[in-house]
């Protein structure tokens, strides 16, 4: 992935279930009509955990800051506990292109 376009195109179709933290992330990437969007809803983590963890693979797109940080790391542990894959590329790209908010890819 080189450019933004390129990135919205590969995250349009891969049909993995992307998780983001809240509601604003997902209209933002609903917008640039990104689908199977799930965001936490203020639900414990565990939660989350249980209701994909027969999913192959999660993309999670969690916030760059500390708090998304955080939510990366306990869901990402608990999600390869389940065997469930953790796609890592979608979030390294926007690390690498310094957007730090899901909410701002509108």
């Amino acid at each position: 992935m080189q450019t933004f376009e390129e990135f919205y195109d590969k995250l349009r179709k891969n049909n993995s279930v992307k998780i983001v933290e809240g509601k604003k992330d997902k209209q933002a990437l609903e917008s640039l009509e990104i689908n199977n969007i799930h965001y936490l809803k203020g639900n414990p983590l565990y939660k989350i955990v249980e209701l994909f963890e027969n999913e192959k693979e999660i993309i999670l797109l969690t916030d760059l800051d500390t708090e998304g940080r955080k939510l990366f790391s306990v869901l990402s542990k608990q999600f390869q506990k389940k065997r469930v894959k953790i796609n890592n590329k979608f979030r390294e790209f926007l690390f690498k292109n310094k957007v730090s908010h899901i909410e701002s890819l509108k």
